[in-house]
C-alpha cells in the first residue's frame, strides 16, 4: 500500500473526497513530524511510537573498495509498534500461513 492507496481507503471510509482525505493525511503526517522533531517522541495509543534517534559517528567499510570510511553522526526516526498492532499483524500473518498450509 502506498500513500495514494491510503488516501483512497480513507476517502471511501469517511465518505469524503480524495482531496480532503489527502489534506487529512498530509496534516496528520506533518503533526507527527513536528512532534518527533520538537518532543523527541510521538506515541499513538494502540498503534505505536515514533522516536528520534541519534546515531554516533562510526567507521564503515566501502563494499566495493573495502576501504574504511568515516560515517558522520546522524539523526533518524525509529518506529516501535504497539502490542495491539503486533497482534493485528500477527493474526493476519497467521491466517495467511494457515491458508497456505
Amino acid at each position: 500500500m502506498n500513500k495514494g492507496d491510503l488516501i483512497e481507503m480513507l476517502a471511501g471510509r469517511l465518505g469524503e473526497s480524495k482531496a480532503q482525505a489527502s489534506r487529512l493525511i498530509d496534516t496528520f503526517l506533518s503533526c507527527i513530524s513536528e512532534g518527533v522533531n520538537t518532543d523527541g517522541k510521538v506515541t499513538i495509543s494502540g498503534f505505536g511510537s515514533f522516536e528520534k534517534k541519534h546515531r554516533a559517528a562510526r567507521i564503515g567499510v566501502n563494499p566495493v573498495t573495502k576501504e574504511r570510511i568515516h560515517i558522520e553522526p546522524s539523526v533518524t526516526v525509529g518506529f516501535r509498534p504497539s502490542p495491539l498492532l503486533k497482534d493485528v499483524v500477527g493474526e493476519s500473518a497467521g491466517s495467511a500461513v494457515s491458508a497456505e498450509g
